[in-house]
């Protein structure tokens, strides 16, 4: 069974912040990941894992967003 980044980090007991500080991004960034707004390349990928202690094949990635960019009315911001 796969988990998501964000149950992946809770599992692990970080917060988005302590997450970027260990990575040296902003927690935006973590944000980001988490909600499939960007996806990490594949060295911050294996760092997170490192980091939650968890296999990659046991984390799921979502899809991007289809919406990313757009607002609640549909129109990009």
């Amino acid at each position: 069974m796969k988990i998501t980044l964000k149950a992946a980090r809770v599992n692990a007991g970080l917060t988005q912040l302590e997450v970027a500080k260990k990575l040296r991004k902003n927690k935006q960034t973590i944000v980001n990941w988490e909600m499939g707004r960007s996806l990490p390349d594949v060295a911050n990928f294996t760092a997170l894992c490192s980091l939650y202690g968890a296999d990659g094949n046991e984390i799921f990635l979502p899809k991007l967003s289809a919406k990313c960019g757009l607002n609640r009315g549909g129109k990009r911001d």
